[in-house]
């Protein structure tokens, strides 16, 4: 009886070990661009209550996820905040296809509640600031490697204050850390992403104008799966394009792209 009672033990310790990494691999590593923090936890979470899947998300700058993947880093699904990044991987034959599109990125301009900076959507009241000295610190996106990094900076070049204002900038390693840095009160505000204006973590700290899309290039937000994905990824991947996951990016101020057929996810190679 002993023998048996010990074999038994044996063969349940081994199941384990073996199912241990069978497990871990069910939990994909999905890489995203950090303006979409707040709506895609909403949709990870609803997708978990679907399906009883999880993902494990991580956030940062869509240019620093490009030198990830094309190191090798295990991310199985790429959102990124601009799609000429899945582009570049496409081009470098680190991913198999273009994707699709998922939404359509917009900027606002943030200030504390007591801050001084009057806004507005031509920025006025930024022009003002700086024209009295009064304006002391401004917060973007990194331009080098965040996508709202640079529309910013192209919203500040086209009113004509980039000159200017470059002294004043505090650059933010992505644009939800420039958010923060936008409301919190050590900077007079900043340029961030909508969707991080109007969530309530970041809303009830300041306030925001919404920018003219005609004042910054599109924010065309790319999705792609890389070679490494799997069948919960696949899954998220698809979730993430249903009506339920498109209409909580619209609660998040995002614009939705038209649902693309499989000819048209190459019509854009090369932009």
């Amino acid at each position: 009886m002993r023998w048996i009672k010990w074999f038994a033990t044996c063969v349940v310790s081994i199941a384990s070990l073996v199912a241990t990494p069978v497990m871990s691999n069910d939990v994909p590593a999905i890489a995203a661009a950090s303006n979409i923090k707040f709506a895609l936890d909403e949709i990870a979470s609803q997708f978990t209550q679907d399906t009883g899947e999880r993902v494990r998300i991580s956030y940062g700058s869509s240019g620093n996820f490009v030198a990830q993947i094309k190191h090798g880093a295990p991310f199985q699904l790429f959102l990124s905040a601009d799609e000429k990044y899945i582009y570049q991987l496409s081009q470098s034959k680190a991913i198999s296809d273009e994707g699709v599109r998922y939404a359509v990125g917009r900027l606002a301009i943030a200030a504390p509640n007591y801050s001084p900076l009057k806004l507005d959507a031509e920025l006025e009241g930024v022009k003002t600031l700086l024209k009295s000295g009064d304006l002391q610190r401004f917060a973007i996106a990194n331009p080098d490697h965040a996508p709202y990094g640079e529309r910013a900076q192209e919203v500040l070049e086209s009113l004509g204050l980039w000159d200017s204002i470059q002294p004043k900038l505090i650059f933010g390693e992505n644009v939800s850390q420039a958010a923060q840095f936008a409301v919190s009160g050590s900077t007079q505000g900043g340029l961030i992403a909508l969707s991080l204006a109007i969530a309530p973590q970041f809303k009830k700290m300041g306030h925001y104008v919404v920018i003219p899309e005609e004042l910054h290039t599109p924010l065309n937000q790319r999705m792609v799966l890389t070679p490494k994905a799997g069948e919960t990824a696949k899954h998220f991947y698809r979730y993430i394009q249903s009506d339920s996951a498109r209409k909580i990016f619209s609660d998040f101020g995002f614009g939705l792209p038209q649902v693309e057929k499989e000819a048209d996810k190459t019509a854009d190679i090369g932009h």
